[in-house]
């Protein structure tokens, strides 16, 4: 086996649960539109969708009003993390790996403001060795592309690479990168 050089984590769901902050933020965001959703069908049905496409599924067509709604979530966000929760297991293993010289990447289909305030409210903003976000790759997951990328910035190869992730389209791509990979299921 390989020595692993570059760790690659996904956000929502793996390295942190960002769960109910974001349901908490889109339903407060839609319903400022009269879109009336609910915690529990944010989180099966939608949580992990990308913000466009999610919007989209609820009925929001129109592309200027999408960004807007995308920029008031974002800007209603931090009113929820005190709802947000570290996967402390996951990351101090990721501390003690990059101790001996790993590196340590998130790579998420979520939007680059969402990952990085979350990131400095959790005072893990200058802890990782770089972020992919779905704004960085042209098709997201369950393409590999995102993957892809940072192993290529990184100079490493697949089999130098271990991927946490914890969706079905997070899992697929993961897969198609040819990386190692762990599933997180609960934390």
């Amino acid at each position: 086996m390989a020595e692993i050089k570059l760790i690659l984590l996904d956000f929502d769901g793996t390295l942190v649960d960002t769960r109910d902050a974001n349901a908490y933020a889109y339903i407060k965001t839609l319903s400022e539109v009269g879109i009336a959703i609910s915690k529990e069908e944010y989180l099966e049905k939608y949580f992990g969708v990308r913000c466009m496409e999610f919007l989209r599924m609820v009925g929001v067509a129109d592309s200027a009003e999408i960004d807007r709604l995308r920029r008031r979530k974002v800007e209603l966000y931090p009113n929820y993390f005190d709802n947000v929760r570290l996967n402390t297991a996951l990351w101090q293993w990721c501390k003690m790996m990059r101790s001996m010289g790993a590196k340590v990447w998130i790579v998420s289909t979520g939007h680059i403001d969402n990952i990085r305030n979350v990131m400095r409210y959790l005072r893990l903003d200058n802890e990782v060795d770089g972020i992919i976000s779905g704004d960085d790759v042209s098709r997201p997951k369950p393409y590999p592309d995102c993957f892809i990328k940072a192993m290529q910035i990184e100079g490493v190869s697949p089999e130098e690479t271990i991927i946490f992730e914890d969706s079905h389209v997070g899992i697929a791509a993961a897969k198609s990168s040819g990386a190692a990979y762990v599933r997180i299921t609960d934390f």
